[in-house]
């Protein structure tokens, strides 16, 4: 008596049960399903960001009805992965499930993007990065020694040790991300390049040649005179002449150099004056490009030893001294007339 009363008190309970587990489910899939309607072009998510805090926002401002099922949907499914940081741009039709995967995920981050110039100086590169837009500027009070330090090369010189291109980065992602891409970049191509150089070629590193390449960036940027230009210094390091060469001057000023060089800039002695010192400088002088570098390891074979400017970025290139003198002449000539 007292089991038929209990199977007739319990199945009906079990069935209710299930019919209840079953709808909850049925609300749970197609809550996590729908469509989240977010009307920001740009729509940023915050370092620190918790799926709790999104899912009061949604319901804050009428996109989801509730926040428990993108709370289980995270608990569920995303429970081991981190909330990427950062802007994205999102699909009209975004469900539930899309929104989390993607920020997960960092899929549909906007790119942001940022050039360093060829010829540009160490110096001129970390402005650029400082000044750059939603980067994370976790280097910008750093001395070059800490930043070479946390790239993992400590006591290195920076100048010229990294490769101008074009960075892609995304909001909030911190600056020495950028400096690490460039500076691994010029590592990769420095060693390409000097797999490629001309077996007669008479410096003896890798780093010599990314010395002469800087040299040659900043004398032109016309890059079908930089292999003669190349060949023209290659002939005064074989003759024991020195390179004289004006950026390795003004380099060497600084600060104080204001536009204009000076003979009083060409006497004064420094490390990197190739006026009154032989050889190459002590270290780079420039970012220098792929076509400086491939000039650097691929010299042009020339009788030239000097070169002056004639206008419009190109050179007038000599074999003897008289003959340069005169190009120098007919150079000053058109700039006063000018």
């Amino acid at each position: 008596m007292l089991k038929n009363i209990f199977v007739r008190l319990v199945v009906p309970l079990v069935a209710i049960a299930g019919i209840s587990a079953a709808g909850a489910y049925w609300y749970y899939d197609k809550a996590i399903n729908t469509p989240l309607h977010l009307e920001e072009e740009v729509f940023l998510i915050e370092r620190g960001a918790t799926v709790n805090g999104l899912a009061a926002r949604f319901v804050k401002e009428g996109k989801l009805n509730e926040p428990w099922s993108m709370r289980l949907l995270a608990k569920k499914e995303f429970a081991n992965q981190t909330i990427q940081a950062g802007e994205y741009e999102f699909p009209d039709e975004l469900t539930v499930r899309d929104f989390l995967e993607r920020i997960v995920s960092g899929r549909g981050q906007v790119d942001m993007r940022i050039t360093i110039v060829e010829g540009w100086t160490f110096k001129q590169m970390r402005e650029a990065i400082n000044a750059a837009d939603k980067v994370r500027h976790v280097t910008k009070d750093w001395p070059d020694s800490q930043l070479m330090e946390a790239l993992g090369h400590p006591g290195l010189h920076p100048e010229g040790r990294f490769y101008p291109d074009t960075y892609h980065y995304r909001a909030d992602e911190p600056d020495l991300i950028i400096f690490r891409k460039s500076f691994n970049l010029m590592e990769e191509k420095l060693a390409e390049y000097w797999s490629q150089r001309n077996q007669e070629l008479i410096l003896k590193t890798p780093y010599e040649a990314l010395i002469l390449a800087s040299i040659i960036e900043k004398e032109t940027q016309a890059r079908e005179e930089q292999p003669t230009i190349a060949g023209v210094f290659m002939n005064r390091l074989k003759k024991g002449m020195r390179l004289q060469t004006d950026p390795t001057v003004i380099y060497g000023v600084g600060e104080d150099y204001k536009g204009d060089i000076t003979r009083k800039h060409l006497k004064t002695d420094t490390p990197y004056n190739t006026y009154t010192r032989y050889g190459l400088t002590p270290t780079p002088i420039s970012l220098p490009g792929e076509d400086s570098l491939l000039a650097a390891m691929q010299p042009a074979k020339t009788e030239a030893f000097y070169f002056v400017a004639k206008g419009g970025g190109k050179h007038k290139f000599s074999k003897t001294l008289a003959e340069h003198n005169k190009a120098v002449k007919a150079y000053l000539r058109s700039q006063k007339s000018q």
